[in-house]
């Protein structure tokens, strides 16, 4: 295989972040053909085909990818988590829910025989172990497993299985918080800063960082790890590989607080812990005086906005001590992919660009 190379890939949990900037990559390729999976209803524009099914469904999915025709290239991007996000990932029903919805497709492509020779698994920092506490800095792909269940433990080894059997490779990708655009996601965090800062100006109140002390962090732009997902289905050296992707610097949130401030016209205040799970609650009504006063696009604050529990464990409220999180991106540049972003501009520009489509109003 060259970098050079098509056929058809299957994104699935293409309404996602990661699904979405996949599908953007992809899309932007004549050589591909670009098939869209989703448990909801098709919502973007995007010139690709799709199929809108629940994973969970065994019968359904088998149903819906032998109509699709032949597969090359599968990215596996699609989560579902529990409405008590945090103390969800480490509960059985969800590492087996996510478990199952990776099998009942591998098990569809199976019966299909859709000629599958790459899957791009997705995963992230929980396979260090981070929502446990301080891991090995910077983690590397060939650190040891924590010892706590995970599903992508459960994933990883159900593909590594299968592509044994089945004849494809498998590569596994592991990027720090992705931002970047899509509804619905609990773990969006530009789309909810920007909600956040938006009720705060629409009060008068000040733009008051709620979390715990500064650490280092590192995220990835979904444009990036869009372009890094196309890189691992189509390098020979990525076959049966972990990666860890990040733009490649570090930034830590009280930092880039006063351009957040700056970018949505709002007072920056002092630093004042609080949960916004527990104070966003109830401002459901007030995103919706906004959404009408600056003519933005008419999305419910719970499809905008999934889960504010997401934000509490990002900014680390209720911690009184640092907890860094950084990986390596050593080893997915030695095999070729060398893509990087600043990150502070990365936050500029996806706000700038929220606001320009009136997902988000302006300053």
């Amino acid at each position: 295989m060259s970098g050079t190379e098509g056929g058809t890939v299957l994104i699935v949990g293409a309404l996602g972040v990661v699904g979405r900037a996949a599908l953007d990559v992809y899309s932007e390729d004549p050589a591909w053909r670009v098939i869209g999976l989703s448990r909801r209803r098709r919502e973007t524009t995007a010139a690709v085909d799709w199929i809108s099914v629940d994973l969970l469904d065994g019968p359904e999915t088998m149903r819906a990818i032998a109509e699709a025709g032949a597969i090359t290239h599968v990215v596996f991007a699609a989560l579902q988590e529990e409405a008590s996000l945090v103390s969800g990932w480490t509960s059985e029903s969800q590492i087996g829910r996510n478990r199952l919805m990776l099998e009942n497709l591998l098990d569809a492509l199976r019966a299909a025989q859709s000629g599958v020779t790459h899957l791009t698994l997705l995963q992230g920092t929980k396979a260090y172990g981070v929502h446990h506490g301080a891991y090995r800095m910077p983690a590397r792909e060939s650190d040891p497993r924590f010892i706590a269940s995970n599903f992508y433990y459960d994933q990883e080894d159900l593909a590594r299985e299968r592509a044994v059997e089945d004849g494809f490779h498998i590569t596994v990708l592991r990027p720090q918080i992705v931002c970047g655009f899509a509804l619905g996601n609990p773990m969006n965090a530009v789309t909810a800063l920007g909600v956040y800062a938006s009720i705060c100006r629409e009060l008068g109140q000040p733009l008051r960082f709620p979390g715990g002390p500064a650490c280092l962090q590192e995220a990835v732009d979904a444009g990036l790890l869009g372009r890094a997902i196309k890189w691992a289905g189509s390098e020979p050296r990525c076959r049966g590989e972990i990666y860890n992707i990040a733009n490649g610097d570090c930034f830590s949130w009280p930092t880039i607080w006063p351009s957040i401030a700056r970018l949505f016209g709002v007072e920056l205040g002092v630093a004042h812990p609080f949960s916004l799970a527990e104070v966003m609650a109830d401002k459901g009504q007030v995103w919706d005086r906004i959404v009408r006063k600056h003519g933005l696009r008419p999305y419910r604050y719970a499809e905008i906005v999934s889960s504010w529990q997401f934000m509490d464990y990002l900014l680390r409220y209720g911690k009184t001590y640092p907890h860094h999180s950084i990986v390596s991106t050593i080893k997915a540049r030695q095999h070729g992919f060398h893509d990087c972003m600043d990150t502070e501009a990365m936050f500029d520009q996806i706000f700038a660009r929220l606001q320009q489509e009136r997902i988000l109003p302006p300053a």
